[in-house]
Order: structure tokens, then sequence, then C-alpha cells
């Protein structure tokens, strides 16, 4: 059966194009879908239709008909994984760069679902068929280490602490330029860019948003960071280093147009995860090593210094 979204106006958001404003809020909709949705009049402001362009006020009722999802089928793919911790809650996995997690719009193969189907006999159902044991994600061209529960006990488990923020998550990151001081937190709330769907920005009105860094080494015209994410938002370390004017290196959507190092993507490796164990209750904690595409980029740089 179809669903129904209403949305209200708030005061703040008044004077924004009905179309960014109902993909800001409701984000499982494409800026296309939600143009098919007003073509189809399934997209209402006060009772009223309107087009993509109109600007909405304060106080306005926006009713929002989503028909009901297609089945899609998920199949499971022999892709190559590197689980480096398994047992009957969890599987811990290194993801290399340039693997999506999980299917998607455009996306429906060789992604870590499609390897996990193959190699995993059981994952966690709470996230439905297209994310099934996805408790956390890793963006696309960001490797390292990422959990996944094999049932839904340990999935609740798991994001509770992520929800309380006592889920240890720890990045490497190559930025531009040199940040001078030894250790730094950012505390920037973090919300969808008015101006590009694709992309997050700092917005006064977004979600809390807190990074803590150290600097582990400096360059010439670069530093090495290891990051503490306190909150999950999406993006975060991209978007809080690119807001303080040291974006990630290699970013493709918030660094410098010009590439540097031949980079696939962002110079950026979850390197550590530190949780309590959904059963046993004990708190453990998994490494993982810079992978060889930073380590030569280090070690040039170290060169040139």
């Amino acid at each position: 059966m179809p669903k129904q979204e209403l949305l209200i106006v708030h005061e703040e958001m008044e004077g924004e194009r009905l179309d960014a404003f109902i993909t800001e809020h409701l984000e499982y909709l494409s800026r296309s879908m939600v143009k098919l949705l007003l073509e189809e009049k399934k997209i209402t402001v006060n009772g009223e239709n309107k087009k993509a362009s109109y600007r909405i006020k304060e106080g306005e009722e926006i009713a929002v008909t989503v028909p009901e999802p297609k089945q899609v089928e998920i199949t499971a793919q022999d892709i190559p994984l590197n689980i480096v911790y398994q047992d009957k809650d969890i599987v811990i996995i290194e993801k290399p760069q340039g693997m999506v997690v999980h299917p998607a719009h455009g996306n429906w193969d060789n992604t870590l679902v499609n390897a996990l189907l193959f190699h995993i006999k059981d994952l966690s159902g709470i996230n439905g068929e297209l994310r099934p044991g996805i408790v956390h994600r890793l963006d696309k061209d960001t490797s390292g280490l990422l959990i996944v529960a094999k049932n839904d006990q340990a999935h609740r488990h798991l994001a509770r602490q992520i929800k309380d923020h006592s889920f240890n998550r720890q990045y490497i990151a190559l930025v531009h330029g040199t940040i001078n001081e030894k250790l730094g937190i950012i505390e920037a709330p973090i919300g969808r860019s008015k101006t590009d769907r694709k992309k997050m920005a700092v917005d006064k009105n977004g979600k809390e948003a807190v990074s803590e860094y150290q600097v582990l080494n400096r360059y010439q015209n670069y530093s090495l960071v290891k990051v503490k994410l306190l909150t999950g938002r999406t993006h975060q370390i991209r978007v809080h280093f690119a807001y303080i004017h040291h974006p990630v290196v290699g970013d493709p959507l918030y660094g410098p147009a010009k590439k540097h190092f031949d980079l696939a993507g962002q110079a950026l490796h979850a390197c550590l995860l530190g949780f309590i164990h959904p059963s046993t209750q004990e708190y453990m904690e998994f490494q993982s090593e810079v992978p060889q595409y930073m380590q030569k980029i280090i070690d040039d740089l170290k060169k040139i210094n």
C-alpha cells in the first residue's frame, strides 16, 4: 500500500523550493522521484497541487503520497572479502577503497552486501533486503574496518552504542595544508547541502556533529591526522575538514577540483573499531594498518620534507 508522509513548514524553512524541501526531509526520495510525484499530483501543499519551483511558506502542510516500493532481488556474488574476525553475532570486514557498501539505484551489483550474502550464512534483517547486517557505512572510496551484525539482537546492541556515542571509530586522513595545533576538535552541525543534493554541508539547522583529531605528521602542504568520530553524520570527516579549510586529499566532492597523487578517491581510512560485544559484554577493539595506496603517498611526502 502507498504511504503518506506529512511535513510541516517551520519558520526557518520558509522560501525553500518545494522539491528541495521534500528531498531534504525525505532523504530516501531522489529529486527525480519527487519531480515524478509532483507531475502525478501525489504531492499537495495545503491540499493544492504546486510546481517543483514553488516557494514554501511557514505553517503550510505538505502531503506526499509515496507509492509502494518495487520488490528488488539482491543476488549473492562470489566477491573476495577480507574478514578480520567472525563469531555467531558479528563480522568485522576490512573494506577496500572503491567498494560500495549496499545496493541502491544504479548500483545493484558488486557491493559489500552482495559479497556478504555469498560468504555469510546469517545476517540481521533490521535494515531490510537492501542492507542486511549493515550497522554503519563507509563511503565508497573510504577504506577500512566495518562491523556487520549476524542477528537482530546484535544489530540493536551495536546500533545503541553508536547512538550513545560509545562506539569507538577512528580514521586516518591525509588532508591539505599544515594544521599547526597538535590536537583539535571540530563542532559544527551537518545537514544536506541546499545547493547540491549529493553533498552535505555545515548548517546551523543541521544535526550535531563532533570530530576530534590529532595531527600525526606534517609534510610540505599536507597533514596526516587521526580522527575520532563522536557522532556519525554522512561524510562527517570530509565535510568537517573542508569546513576548516583542510579538505581530505583526493576528495572529489569537498576537495579542490585538481587531482592530487592520481587518487581514485579520498585518502581516508577507517583504522580502528572499538565496542562492547553484544553477547559477552566485553570491550573489543580492532585496528587496521594504513592501506598501500595511502602509505605510498606518505612515503613520497617524507622524501620531500
